[in-house]
């Protein structure tokens, strides 16, 4: 049979949306639990928020979701209303969800290598998740796609330096340890993406 008389990729209907959303920012929310309970730190918005949640002593839930603000708009401009308010949902969902989890799930002694690894698998996981029922965690991904668009400067150059900074702060903030094994949570969290994320392999959306 050829390509052409293949059947049309069946699209996620709302309930398969919502538990994917679900889903995602539950995994992304107990792997931001482990990261914080390790005092470690992250790459991205999350990772900004992380720090700032240290510095100020505010939860990272509410500190995410401030952060997160500014770029609804690009994400509207970029995405798409449907795409801004499944993100708007993720990004709300995991605000809570990061808050709550604590109460319920109390964690002891965590190798920090373990964790690490573990923070990069779940908040992998749930990312994955999330992108394929049209979702995101907001944040500097929806800029850099938005600068691409706008000046021809790669988005991926874009993370890279925000990243950069990010960790870079961190060197304020954390000892060399836990720098080092934040930089190994990141590098699982970008290996599980980048491996599992193709649209050859996944075609529902």
């Amino acid at each position: 049979m050829s390509t052409t008389d293949s059947p049309s990729p069946r699209k996620h209907g709302p309930t398969a949306d919502a538990q994917g959303l679900i889903f995602g920012t539950t995994m992304a929310a107990a792997a931001m639990v482990i990261l914080t309970h390790l005092g470690l730190v992250t790459g991205q918005t999350a990772g900004l928020a992380v720090l700032l949640s240290y510095i100020t002593g505010y939860s990272f839930g509410a500190v995410f979701f401030v952060v997160n603000l500014p770029f609804y708009w690009l994400a509207f401009r970029r995405m798409g209303l449907v795409f801004t308010l499944k993100t708007f949902a993720a990004v709300g969902l995991l605000s809570v969800t990061s808050t709550l989890i604590p109460d319920y799930f109390q964690i002891g002694y965590v190798n920090p290598a373990v964790g690490a690894i573990l923070f990069g698998m779940m908040s992998g996981a749930g990312l994955l998740a999330l992108f394929r029922h049209g979702a995101s965690l907001g944040g500097v991904g929806i800029l850099a796609l938005y600068l691409q668009d706008k000046t021809g400067f790669r988005a991926g150059y874009t993370q890279l330096l925000f990243d950069a900074g990010v960790f870079t702060l961190a060197l304020f903030i954390l000892d060399m340890p836990a720098l080092l094994y934040s930089l190994l949570g990141a590098l699982v969290v970008n290996l599980t993406i980048a491996i599992n994320h193709r649209k050859d392999w996944y075609v529902a959306t």
